[in-house]
């Protein structure tokens, strides 16, 4: 048997889903912070234990491993990125801490700059200048540029950031300087910004190259060492990495564009939407991931998931293609507590996998959403992560009571204020990234995953007014299936001069340009690839571009061209000018190996299961309600709330008036109340 492997690494689990000839397992394991490769192989090891194989067995036999890591994240995050030197054309040393002139909150008069990645005497001048068109005005002086080396090894620096003027129109002298850093300091990690963004806008391009030198290292460091550990447990294949985009990669092309995977975790939650979605659950599909720190939230239109090139991480902005993720600092380690007006706040800070919720007995003395719905008797103590853990009632009791005792209120009340709260912080995320962006999200389908979802998804739908949820069997790693449905993905952009009309034989040279290299990066893989064509355009006295699909089009014909771009404008805006001047920005290519996808565990044709016990929980008051074994549900059950469905690694919450229905296709379906 053949195996496939899904690793989605979170703040405080690591998710394990093995699948094979229908067959899907599952298994979680602690994420351990420090190096998460530990967590990594432990749940393996958990899965292969539950398969009653060796680790080793089931890597000899696993085809595919597709891991999503937040290594990069932590790293921006926690100001642990390398130390980086930055060479650029003297004059413009300053580009990334002038950034585009304007504050990220314009009108916050107490916000601090951000702190650039790379300090003053870090960023390096170099005499050379490249023209808009390509010419060269002052060629490379190789006097300047070996005493800004000479000043980087002096300095010690992990990583280098090659950022030259308009290098996006011609790089040779990008690419000079790379070699003779790659000379002078072996071992130094090395980006040029023609190899990561490769588009006009000083600013992003700056920046971005930045952030991938930031966390190059980091992540070379720890997919070199996850690789390696993999391969001594006995795995013989490819390791794949999902990226910010939603595709997937080889350890030397995520190494190569170590910024694409600043969102790789979320990204494997909104791959998982785009496969049901292809499956039959819904063309129009809310993304809810509630996990352990962070509710991640994705759109998918018409089962395609929006895309922004417009992200920043920490002070970090990258504006390589990126799914558009709106995240929040509310999971089920966030923790509840006092602000400084004496009110009730729930998150952003977490417990984290270490020390965690009170619950766990690890050390965590805070009061957390956990806690709290532990308290309310949401959670089994006893059926925690299928056994493999207990969770101590008395602990989150007294945590949560300590909360209640500062609001003068008891620790049912205090526990209910917190479930409350933080369901309303996640309502709230749901409307920035629907409402804000003119979505309605009364049409859409609510797609609730992650481990702590199903407890809190119905109330948020509610508050939404929304009316249909679904919650997939395989809930709680789901981003880890999803990572097993997607395809190894290259995304590559040219900025396109324009001056007047549409140049189309430069535009259909630039696309021959991409895909060639993009075919090139996937020379290692023996399988089916193809290409999609985009662009990002404007008209001729906008400021900002829009995507718009070129799949179909004669390179040809400008008019064609120019009428893609007047529809995608309609369909965003409602209006098309039809009579003004359309500039094509960026020609863009998505070159896509195509990878085998793996079902999701799909419902039993089997008798209604009865409810397997009742519990006692708190909905404004004590009531004993039916809890049913989610994996025991047959085909077409329904269950009318109150209730419980649970497993071993989720459990949803119906409240009264909500009705659910377990569907063919593997997830409970709720009409809510």
């Amino acid at each position: 048997m053949t195996y496939a492997i899904g690793i989605d690494v979170g703040g405080t689990f690591t998710d394990i889903v093995v699948s094979a000839a229908g067959e899907t397992i599952i298994a979680k394991a602690s994420t351990t912070p420090a190096d998460q490769s530990d967590g990594v192989l432990a749940g393996i090891g958990l899965a292969a234990e539950r398969l009653g194989l060796t680790t080793a067995d089931l890597l000899r036999q696993t085809a595919r491993i597709v891991h999503g890591t937040t290594v990069a994240t932590n790293a921006f995050l926690e100001g642990k990125t390398a130390r980086v030197g930055l060479l650029t054309t003297a004059g413009h040393r300053d580009v990334i801490e002038m950034r585009e002139g304007l504050k990220p909150e314009r009108f916050n008069l107490r916000m601090t700059p951000p702190t650039p990645l790379v300090p003053r005497r870090l960023r390096l001048p170099v005499t050379e200048r490249i023209r808009y068109d390509g010419s060269v005005e002052t060629p490379l002086d190789r006097a300047s540029l070996e005493a800004a080396i000479a000043t980087l090894k002096a300095e010690n620096v992990g990583a280098v950031a090659i950022c030259f003027l308009h290098a996006w129109k011609n790089p040779a002298h990008e690419h000079a300087a790379a070699e003779a850093v790659r000379a002078a300091l072996p071992g130094v990690y090395v980006t040029t910004s023609f190899d990561v963004l490769p588009q006009i806008k000083e600013f992003e391009r700056f920046s971005t190259t930045v952030a991938n030198a930031a966390v190059g290292p980091v992540i070379e460091r720890y997919l070199g060492r996850l690789r390696g550990r993999l391969e001594e447990a006995g795995y013989g294949g490819e390791l794949l990495v999902i990226l910010s985009h939603g595709g997937v990669a080889s350890v030397t092309e995520a190494t190569r564009l170590a910024a694409g995977t600043a969102l790789s975790g979320p990204a494997g939650g909104v791959a998982a939407c785009v496969a049901l979605s292809r499956s039959g659950l819904a063309q129009d599909i809310i993304g809810f991931d509630m996990g352990g720190t962070s509710t991640d939230i994705a759109v998918v239109r018409g089962g395609v998931p929006g895309l922004s090139g417009d992200k920043s991480v920490a002070n970090a902005r990258i504006a390589l293609p990126s799914l558009d993720i709106v995240t929040l600092g509310a999971g089920g380690g966030s923790i509840g507590h006092l602000d400084r007006s004496g009110l009730l706040a729930v998150g952003p800070e977490s417990a984290g996998a270490v020390p965690g919720p009170a619950c766990y007995g690890q050390g965590g003395t805070e009061a957390t959403v956990t806690d709290a719905n532990l308290v309310l008797g949401f959670l089994d103590p006893a059926n925690f992560l299928g056994g493999r853990r207990t969770l101590d009632r008395d602990a989150s009791a007294a945590a949560v009571a300590r909360v209640g005792d500062a609001l003068g209120i008891g620790v049912e009340d205090a526990a209910g204020g917190i479930h409350r709260l933080v369901n309303s912080r996640m309502a709230d995320g749901v409307r920035v990234a629907t409402v804000r962006r003119g979505v309605d999200p009364r049409g859409y389908t609510l797609l609730a995953f992650g481990g702590a979802a199903g407890l809190h998804i119905t109330a948020v739908a509610s508050a939404l007014g929304v009316g249909r949820v679904a919650v997939p069997i395989a809930a709680s790693v789901l981003s880890a299936w999803g990572m097993l449905n997607t395809d190894l993905r290259v995304e590559l952009s040219r900025s396109v001069s324009q001056t007047g009309a549409l140049d189309t034989k430069a535009l259909g040279a630039a696309y021959a340009e991409m895909e060639e290299e993009g075919r090139a990066r996937l020379s290692w893989f023996g399988g089916e690839v193809a290409t999609v064509r985009s662009a990002d355009m404007r008209y001729g006295e906008q400021v900002f571009e829009i995507p718009v699909g070129l799949d179909g089009v004669d390179l040809s014909d400008a008019a064609a061209i120019a009428e893609r771009f007047h529809a995608a404008h309609e369909a965003l805006y409602t209006y098309a000018l039809r009579d003004q001047e359309v500039v094509l920005v960026n020609a863009r290519l998505s070159v896509i190996g195509r990878l085998p996808s793996v079902p999701q565990a799909a419902a039993a044709d089997r008798p209604d299961a009865p409810a397997k016990g009742t519990r006692r929980v708190w909905l404004g008051g004590w009531t004993e309600i039916p809890v049913y074994d989610f994996l025991a549900l047959g085909n077409g059950q329904t269950v009318a709330g109150p209730a419980l469905v649970e497993s071993d690694t989720t459990t949803v919450l119906l409240r009264p008036g909500d009705r659910a229905r377990f569907d063919r296709g593997g997830w409970l379906d709720v009409a809510v109340g």
